[in-house]
């Protein structure tokens, strides 16, 4: 492990003059004003701010200048071992706290970065995990980011720990293995909110049941547990019609996973998080009923893990239309009237806002060119139109695979639309917006005994492949109406997610192509292409009083849907910094 305590009279001269009001440390009071002015250079947290909106109000670089953009700085990172194997997408937000920059590679390896002179990127520590790096595990390898809390730097781990390193140092300060069943682990970011730090069990898919969990940030002892596939007789079990498939467990492998990070209302003491897929995800047959609480937005009580509310998107999903992208948090007028809104860009193409302060549905509007699946939401419910509760098996406007059956073609594609990347909110303006895929899937069902089913291996119950061109969207949304702004075609899917400061939407691409959009036109105002494929999202940071925007590429690419030029990119991790 790289140790560096000593920081050069300059760099150290530069975080002097440059010394915010709050303390060094990431306290629960400074992730509390991550959104004030006082934090306006930094990114403490995955989202930015407990609200999710990722936007940065720092304005130096404007439409009128970004043309100016230039390469900084770019720091090698690791990941691809062993030996340049390059296994896993490179997927981490970086974190920026008063002249560092802070980011994981794909096997959750924390890095700790000096980027104070603004010249150059040099790396403090590298943090020792101990993670068994076998690139033969049945595993999806991706790591989301991490957490800073007081003097710690906390990241959760696909073998499913969770640790944390001494932000001085890189030692480990505690180190607690919190999944322990077969297959269980952790992709996203931790999340820290006063003395807790909350995760989410990430390997849905891999025939496991999904959890949200908080852990005693001082200690990493387990605090709270709420499961996202309730047990017989708690509230929510009555929709895992197991006991008709002659499989009454069928719910202990369920999925929906919480593999992305959640948000936070501190003024309700809320936190809210999307769930995935139930599972296997095409066999509905193996799983009948609602299956909640899967494809779902959950609403907890960050102190205790109570379920506060829910609302289900697409109820007995066979689609793959997991919901666990982020959960914007906004406030704003809907008809002439104050709301406190939860918008969400739906993996199932289409733009959703409920009132987070008891879940109920306000409008929804689809977002992607092509959506077959439903003929529309019903206005009243917001579910789609051909729901019926009734039925423990749901058919849908495209028709349903069926064991036996021909494959269905169903849009979006199985990935959305949008998926874990992550989508923005401007404050000033109202506008959310969102990037993602433009494409379709042929679906077909395999069906598995359940003597069959080995937990912590990948349990799809089929299998599905991309229908026709495969292509990409940047878009907003006004959420007062829920009414499309404006939209950009672009020739690649999305998988970076976008970032937002005054005027500008950014986001990178498959292709190795980061750029600047107006975010009133989504007109193209810079690009450069950095050869690395973006899966990762961007962020806004200074230094002083000078603004950086930092981005991570590469990774394999694991999302290539196709095109040969994206296949054959080489593994090369690395962050980039640009100024102007």
């Amino acid at each position: 492990m790289i140790r560096n305590k000593l920081l050069i009279g300059v760099a150290a001269a530069t975080l002097m003059s440059a010394m915010p009001v709050f303390a060094d440390d990431a306290t629960p009071e400074r992730l509390s004003a991550a959104g004030t002015e006082a934090e306006a250079g930094n990114w403490l947290m995955v989202h930015r701010t407990y609200d999710a909106n990722r936007f940065s109000p720092l304005d130096d670089i404007t439409t009128e200048n970004v043309s100016g953009l230039k390469l900084a700085y770019a720091v090698p990172l690791g990941g691809t071992e062993p030996a340049g194997f390059g296994v896993g997408g490179f997927e981490a937000t970086p974190l920026a706290k008063d002249g560092f920059l802070y980011i994981v590679d794909p096997w959750g390896t924390p890095y700790k970065i000096d980027v104070s002179s603004g010249k150059r990127g040099d790396v403090v520590w590298i943090g020792e995990t101990g993670v068994d790096k076998d690139p033969n595990r049945p595993i999806l390898l991706a790591s989301r980011g991490l957490a800073l809390w007081n003097n710690l730097v906390v990241v959760a781990l696909n073998d499913g720990r969770v640790m944390a390193f001494d932000d001085e140092t890189g030692d480990v300060v505690w180190d607690q293995q919190i999944a322990t069943e077969p297959g269980e682990g952790f992709t996203n970011a931790p999340l820290a909110l006063k003395d807790k730090i909350l995760v989410g069990q990430s390997y849905g898919d891999w025939a496991t049941r999904g959890w949200i969990a908080a852990l005693d940030a001082a200690t990493g002892e387990e605090v709270w547990r709420f499961y996202t596939v309730p047990e017989p007789g708690q509230p929510g079990s009555e929709t895992w019609l197991c006991d008709e498939t002659g499989n009454p467990d069928c719910w202990k492998t369920g999925g929906a996973a919480a593999w992305v990070t959640g948000s936070y209302d501190e003024a309700t003491n809320t936190t809210y998080w999307g769930t995935g897929n139930p599972v296997p995800m095409y066999d509905p047959e193996y799983r009948p009923g609602d299956n909640l609480y899967s494809n779902s937005s959950v609403a907890l009580d960050a102190d205790t893990g109570e379920l506060k509310w829910h609302f289900q998107y697409t109820p007995g999903d066979y689609m793959d239309y997991d919901e666990v992208g982020v959960q914007l948090l906004l406030d704003t007028e809907v008809d002439g009237e104050a709301r406190k809104v939860l918008a969400h860009f739906g993996r199932n193409g289409i733009f959703y806002t409920l009132d987070r302060s008891n879940g109920s549905f306000i409008n929804a509007s689809p977002y992607v060119n092509k959506l077959n699946w439903t003929a529309g939401i019903d206005p009243k419910t917001g579910k789609p139109m051909e729901y019926d509760s009734s039925k423990s098996l749901q058919e849908y406007a495209a028709g349903a695979s069926r064991r036996g059956g021909e494959s269905v073609e169903t849009c979006p594609n199985i990935q959305g639309g949008v998926n874990f990347w992550p989508t923005a909110y401007d404050p000033t303006t109202g506008m959310a917006y969102g990037a993602g895929i433009e494409g379709c899937s042929d679906l077909t069902v395999d069906a598995v005994a359940p003597e069959d089913v080995v937990a912590g291996a990948s349990f799809s119950g089929g299998s599905s492949a991309a229908s026709g061109l495969q292509t990409g969207s940047i878009f907003s949304y006004n959420v007062a109406t829920g009414e499309q702004t404006a939209k950009v075609e672009r020739p690649y899917p999305n998988y970076a997610g976008v970032m937002l400061t005054p005027g500008l939407l950014w986001t990178g691409e498959l292709d190795g192509t980061f750029g600047a959009y107006d975010s009133k036109t989504l007109e193209q105002k810079w690009s450069m292409n950095l050869g690395t494929p973006f899966q990762a999202p961007p962020i806004a940071f200074s230094v002083g009083d000078k603004e950086y925007i930092a981005i991570a590429g590469g990774g394999i690419s694991i999302a290539a849907f196709g095109y040969p030029e994206l296949e054959s990119k080489a593994a090369a991790n690395m962050l980039y910094v640009f100024e102007l």
